[in-house]
């Protein structure tokens, strides 16, 4: 499912106010085949078979000793990852873009896409680019659902804002007009 077709059911709320679940977030990853898309609309949505989405900070700290002031933390960055677990679904633009030989054995820029991460209730989060790890493809007991492992984590630059806004109605087109035939008397 494309990001555009989730969103054509949802109608973010930007003053939303209340709790939110893990259902109500969205990632969705640019599955492209040359990885250039830019359109977050057409970003492969993560959810078909998918049981867990962790979205991490992962803080990056430098701890030192001071004297007479003692501990003292600093943040030096922070490095974003998502853990995506869940039963294999062959079909899924995602997790076949993720499962492909390309991807799974891939290195370096080959593995990196953008994506878009927000709450679907309030349409604000976070764009960026990840680079996609795949740990497991396919684990479990006999009988049992086919398991996936796979982590993306931040590449390149840090995440911007991002506000997910529909795609603009196309304009409709005015006709000629043609002259109404005359009225019979």
């Amino acid at each position: 499912m494309t990001l555009k077709e989730l969103m054509a059911k949802h109608t973010p709320n930007p003053d939303f106010e209340g709790y939110v679940t893990n259902d109500d977030f969205v990632l969705a990853v640019d599955c492209s085949a040359d990885g250039k898309g830019n359109d977050p609309g057409e970003f492969a949505v993560v959810e078909m078979g998918i049981t867990g989405l962790d979205a991490q900070m992962n803080p990056i700290t430098q701890d030192k000793q001071y004297i007479r002031a003692g501990q003292s933390t600093t943040k030096t960055g922070t490095q974003r990852s998502f853990a995506v677990k869940g039963d294999r679904y062959i079909g899924d633009p995602f997790q076949d873009f993720a499962q492909s030989h390309t991807v799974k054995y891939g290195t370096g820029n080959t593995v990196i896409r953008n994506y878009v991460y927000f709450c679907i209730l309030n349409g604000k989060g976070e764009q960026g680019q990840v680079s996609i790890i795949v740990n497991s493809d396919g684990a479990g007991d006999s009988g049992e659902s086919a398991e996936i492992d796979i982590e993306l984590r931040k590449a390149g630059s840090l995440p911007v804002e991002y506000s997910y806004a529909p795609p603009a109605e196309p304009a409709k087109a005015k006709s000629a007009g043609t002259a109404a035939p005359a009225a019979d008397k």
